[in-house]
Formats: C-alpha cells, structure tokens, sequence
C-alpha cells in the first residue's frame, strides 16, 4: 500500500486495537491470475507459538478457499472511519481529499483441523454474542445445525508484514479546528474521523 511517510502509523498497541475493533475484513488472494476477495471476520489471535495471527473462515464452495493452501501468502485489508474533505474548510485554497484510517496484513496461511475450526467458531460466536439481549451459545445448537459447519474451512493468517495509514490531514493542523467542526455536524463515519483527529492533536 502507497503510504506517504507522515501519513504511516507504526505503532503496534494502535494497530492491534484498531484490528480487533474492525474486523469485518477483506482476504484476498490470486485465483488463476486474478484478484479474488472475500468480506468476513477475521480476528486478531496468537497461535500455539504466540505468534500473531489472524483467525477466519469461509464457506467450501467459495472459490477462494480451494485455493487456500497451507503456506500461501495472503491480504487481508481493514477499514476503519473514513470522510470526504472540502477545502472550503481550509484557510487557504487548495484541492479537496479524503481523510481515512486504512490497515493492510500481510500472511501466511495455516488451514485449520476440524477441532481447531471448532474451537474458534465458539471463540467467535463468544465474542459477539456478548453484545445480545439473550445470548447463544454453539453449546446449544442440535446436531442438526451444527452440520453445518463441514461447509466451511478454518485457517490462521500468521502476520508477517502491516501496512497502516492514518491520514488524518496531518500536513494542515492550523485548520483542524474548522475540519473538526465541519465534520462534527454530519454522519457518523465522519464523527468518527473527527474523534480521531481530536485523539491527535496537541
């Protein structure tokens, strides 16, 4: 990923949280010489090594995941807030451009047993079911249900390179104030771009 050197976040314990704060991601591999995604969760983890890893899985009959083989090298890419910035916020005139907070993994596939797929369905299914009213648990399912999981492949992501960029119009601090304000009366990815650039400034 192009990240112009101001723009570059290189502090892990940032990455990290940001990672398991957007974990809806995108896998991407190569399939017969063209790109191919995938949008699922993928979540943060350490391995057997304590190496860090990402965790996810995919239905059999996606395409990708015959082609997701142990050793392989993958991407998988993050979102986070993003917005739209008009230079008629800025002191002075300039072109308009995009704020947004990006990161990009780099890995190493390791396809999981069926034991450790388990394992990490519950872990998952865990995690997000904290935020339910009535929460379920993969203890409660029938037989029948959980069937369903040999349709899908685990696999670990062990990370070996991320690319992370923060470009919150760090080359123009002496208009954050007005970007801040304007950004403030819209949605809430553009909230959330501004509550980035107020965790930033001095």
């Amino acid at each position: 990923m192009f990240i112009p050197e101001h723009y570059k976040n290189n502090d892990i314990n940032e990455i990290n949280d940001f990672l398991k704060s957007n974990s809806f991601g995108i896998l991407i591999n190569t399939i017969n010489g063209k790109p191919w995604g995938t949008h699922i969760p993928l979540e943060l983890g350490k391995n057997s090594n304590d190496a860090d890893v990402l965790v996810g899985h995919i239905a059999k009959a996606n395409l990708q995941s015959k082609n997701l083989i142990d050793g392989d090298e993958v991407l998988c890419i993050f979102n986070g807030p993003h917005s739209y910035i008009s230079s008629s916020w800025y002191q002075q005139e300039e072109v308009p451009t995009w704020n947004y907070i990006a990161v990009h993994v780099y890995g190493t596939v390791k396809i999981q047993t069926s034991e450790e797929l388990l394992t990490s369905l519950h872990e998952l299914v865990n995690k997000y079911e904290q935020q339910s009213e009535h929460p379920i648990s993969l203890n409660d399912m029938s037989d029948k249900t959980m069937r369903q999981v040999s349709g899908i492949i685990g696999f670990e992501i062990e990370i070996n390179d991320i690319q992370a960029v923060n470009k919150l119009s760090q080359g123009r601090s002496h208009d954050h104030p007005k970007i801040i304000s304007e950004l403030e009366k819209q949605g809430p990815s553009e909230k959330a771009v501004a509550d980035e650039m107020k965790k930033r400034m001095p």
